[in-house]
């Protein structure tokens, strides 16, 4: 058995017959890595095929996964959209019990109303900072879940979940809740369009009520108003309807102004430059009353302004709606 082959290669009459030996062994190699690498490039012809249609597939993955962070993101805001709105709704139902002197769960001040607030506190201003949580269903917090930045869809779409179900139940809370109050608040109209319930002048909030350093003494000192500065001759308003009491100098306030607005509520202004009003008048909500000044015992012109509930001081801003 021959273990060879002859190639012979005829090119023309004038050229030399070319004998060519070539091993079967040689030939049969040749054949197999021809074939090998033909399947190889055909497997890589595959799996380039599979990688481009992965690709797409990768692509169009990663752009529904981009709109959906998208929509998520959209999802989180509108949700501490609802948050701030249900809570700015708490605050305003807290003030109206508090002006209107109803018991309830949101109310904070007054003789007859159940405190939830703490008194001040040095370095503290009291108040209320989030919704009450007495009527939450058990097992939710008093504020949103925290969303790490760096959490993914799923963990963000459950917190989210969490989110939703906590405002839906602050949102049948504040339901009832507001019923209740519409019921109590029936024959209060008086009392409410006799409540300071605007600021009464224009300018910059320097000092709040509460305990601070006192600019005479630097000491701690209880401050038991709001202080407005603003311009000498800023128009002072009434926050509501009431009767003069107190029209003239006043020791350290200056030039001063009482009001009272009846169901053991007055309001004080201080420091006035000048007096519209006089002893016994009556007066009206947003009625100009005084002018800012500096009279007094006083850094600048300000309004020193004070709220008192049948003798005690609160917290002016507790009665302020805008």
């Amino acid at each position: 058995m021959m273990d060879t082959l002859s190639l012979i290669v005829v090119s023309d009459e004038t050229q030399p017959v070319r004998r060519f030996e070539l091993r079967k062994v040689l030939i049969k190699r040749a054949v197999i890595a021809a074939a090998v690498s033909v399947v190889a490039l055909l497997g890589l012809g595959i799996d380039y095929v599979r990688l481009r249609i992965d690709n797409r597939e990768l692509d169009s993955l990663r752009g529904e996964t981009i709109a959906r962070r998208q929509q998520v993101g959209e999802f989180e805001k509108r949700l501490q959209q609802v948050n701030g709105q249900l809570a700015h709704l708490t605050e305003l139902e807290r003030k109206v019990r508090i002006i209107a002197n109803l018991p309830g769960s949101s109310a904070a001040g007054g003789d007859e109303v159940t405190a939830v607030e703490p008194e001040v506190e040095p370095g503290g201003q009291g108040g209320l900072e989030e919704p009450p949580t007495e009527d939450l269903p058990p097992g939710h917090s008093s504020r949103l879940p925290v969303i790490p930045d760096n959490a993914g869809v799923p963990e963000r779409v459950s917190l989210l979940q969490q989110s939703a179900e906590y405002l839906g139940a602050i949102a049948d809370s504040q339901g009832d809740s507001l019923e209740d109050l519409l019921v109590s608040l029936e024959g209060k109209r008086d009392r409410l369009a006799s409540s300071p319930s605007i600021w009464p002048a224009k300018g910059w909030l320097t000092s709040r009520y509460g305990y601070r350093i006192s600019p005479f003494t630097n000491r701690k000192q209880f401050h038991a108003g709001l202080d407005i500065a603003g311009a000498p001759g800023t128009d002072v308003i009434s926050p509501a309807k009431g009767r003069v009491v107190f029209a003239g100098k006043k020791g350290p306030l200056g030039n001063c102004l009482i009001i009272d607005h009846g169901y053991g509520v007055r309001t004080q202004y201080g420091h006035n430059q000048q007096l519209y009003v006089k002893l016994g008048e009556t007066v009206e909500r947003g009625e100009k009353i005084a002018a800012m000044g500096s009279t007094g015992r006083s850094t600048g012109p300000h309004l020193h302004y004070v709220v008192e509930v049948n003798g005690k001081t609160r917290n002016p801003l507790d009665y302020i709606f805008d």
